[in-house]
């Protein structure tokens, strides 16, 4: 009898034991899950969103925008609009549906109507929207989403930052979404997409910030924020909202061989544009501050070549004679470090620095020079209009299309993405540069054999030809490289 009582004790003893255990990491994962919600409920932003709310809250504020413009100089769709073909565009090679099938189809000169998007930020009727979906236009429409339709006027435009602010008078208030933080955006965190793609009213798609401080080759003021929310050809000028209801971004371009979205778009950063909001209604333009300096990459090789600890900074390749920088004592070689107390991480972000800063405001700037810092007085000059010389328009009179050549697209055609130049994203056949033989997808590198880095560097080349002359293109095409001779256009 002891045997058994002694045997029943310990399976009693064994089993309060293993309860305990398992109530113990019973416990345990309780906590842990709970820790986790509470994590969650702290960030609501992390939760999976209520889209259908966000949807309905905003879309009377969501704008469709159509403009006109009466007399082109050629066929619709050959310049204007990013996901069609614009050298400054976001597409990779242009919509081959918008300029063949487009209004008025080939070559002929009918009234052009392009389609894109906009949102009210402010009740007394203030849109915002891209410089591209209006560039050029001479009529402007607005279409709410109740149906309403409305003449718009153009308050103003910053066409180095692709944003436009325009206007219209309704006869009763109407629902602006308010501004909300970019600086504050995280990478994973949840967007909506609002606009018209392909003239379609109102859709919405949504995603995840994929990506910030995007640098694709728009201008020197790129800091994009990257979204897998699907953007298409319309999209433009609409907004990227956040789960808290705000607009982060106004979206502007994507990255397609297509014309449609592969998951890839990007949107301009809303506190870019809330800064030139005030300057575009009193004045219809931004005035910039100017340094005077010509800069480029720190790359590793030169970080370590000049003594640097990173590759940090922006490396000051030239300075402008008589300019703020060189008033101020900066010189060639000089790596700028932190420019008005910020940090310049990379040469990216002097530009937006210097642009942002108030004409004749005196700033520090830190520089590394010869192995040690050195901290300079600089007056803030003012930016002249440097639009370029040449506008598309001359690509045009040898009927072809180009943009900047980014290392995202050097990449996907198999190019070092280091590779300079600009690539052709359009061609028009029977014209100066189909005779030559240019096709789309190719790479302009030279052109009357000096280098050609970026599209306003050809633009200035094709610009300082002599007249009658014909123009002798270095392009990569494929693995090889190929000589054309482009001939003047006709007079």
């Amino acid at each position: 009898m002891r045997s058994i009582a002694k045997i029943v004790f310990l399976v009693v003893i064994g089993f309060a034991t293993g309860w305990f255990a398992v109530g113990n990491r019973s416990l345990a994962e309780a906590e842990a899950k709970t820790a986790v919600a509470q994590e969650a409920g702290a960030c609501g932003r992390c939760a999976l969103p209520d889209f259908v709310q966000l949807s309905e809250r905003w879309r009377d504020s969501v704008v469709n925008i159509a403009t006109e413009n009466k007399a082109p100089k050629r066929r619709p769709g050959f310049r204007g609009n990013p996901h069609g073909g614009n050298p400054r565009g976001g597409q990779e090679f242009g919509d081959p549906f918008e300029r063949f099938f487009g209004p008025g189809g080939p070559g002929r000169a009918m009234p052009r109507r392009s389609l894109g998007s906009g949102f009210i930020f402010d009740k007394e009727g203030f849109i915002l929207t891209n410089n591209h979906v209006i560039e050029n236009a001479d009529e402007i429409h607005i279409k709410l989403n109740s149906g309403e339709e409305y003449d718009a006027i153009l308050v103003g435009r910053d066409p180095k930052t692709d944003v436009a602010v325009l206007k219209i008078e309704a006869d009763h208030e109407l629902q602006a979404i308010p501004f909300g933080d970019s600086e504050a955006l995280r990478v994973g965190e949840w967007v909506m997409a609002i606009g018209n793609p392909f003239g379609l009213d109102f859709s919405v798609t949504a995603g995840i910030v994929s990506a910030k401080g995007r640098f694709i080759g728009q201008g020197n003021y790129d800091d994009f924020i990257q979204t897998d929310a699907p953007i298409n050809p319309g999209n433009s000028g609409g907004p990227l909202i956040n789960m808290d209801g705000r607009v982060v971004g106004i979206n502007t371009s994507i990255f397609s061989r297509s014309g449609g979205n592969i998951g890839i778009g990007f949107a301009i950063p809303i506190d870019l544009a809330r800064d030139l909001i005030p300057q575009l209604q009193a004045d219809g333009k931004v005035t910039r501050g100017w340094m005077g300096v010509m800069i480029q990459k720190v790359t590793p090789e030169i970080a370590e070549s000049l003594g640097l600890d990173d590759a940090k900074g922006a490396l000051v390749a030239d300075v402008v004679d008589g300019g703020p920088a060189d008033d101020a004592g900066i010189k060639v070689g000089d790596v700028i470090m932190t420019f008005a107390g910020n940090e310049v991480e990379s040469s990216n972000d002097l530009p937006t620095l210097v642009a942002r800063e108030p004409v004749g405001k005196d700033v520090p700037v830190e520089v590394m020079r010869d192995g040690s810092k050195k901290t300079l007085e600089l007056e803030i000059g003012q930016m002249e209009d440097d639009d370029p010389v040449l506008s598309d328009d001359l690509a045009e009179d040898f009927g072809m299309s180009a943009q900047n050549l980014t290392p995202e697209i050097a990449e996907s055609l198999g190019l070092d993405p280091e590779t300079k130049g600009v690539i052709v994203s359009g061609v028009e056949p029977g014209t100066s540069a189909g005779d030559a033989g240019l096709r789309r997808g190719d790479v302009i590198l030279e052109v009357n054999r000096q280098p050609v880095e970026n599209l306003d560097a050809f633009y200035a080349k094709m610009a300082d030809r002599k007249k009658g002359k014909s123009l002798l293109l270095l392009v990569r095409r494929g693995e090889s490289t190929v000589f054309l001779a482009l001939k003047p256009p006709a007079d």
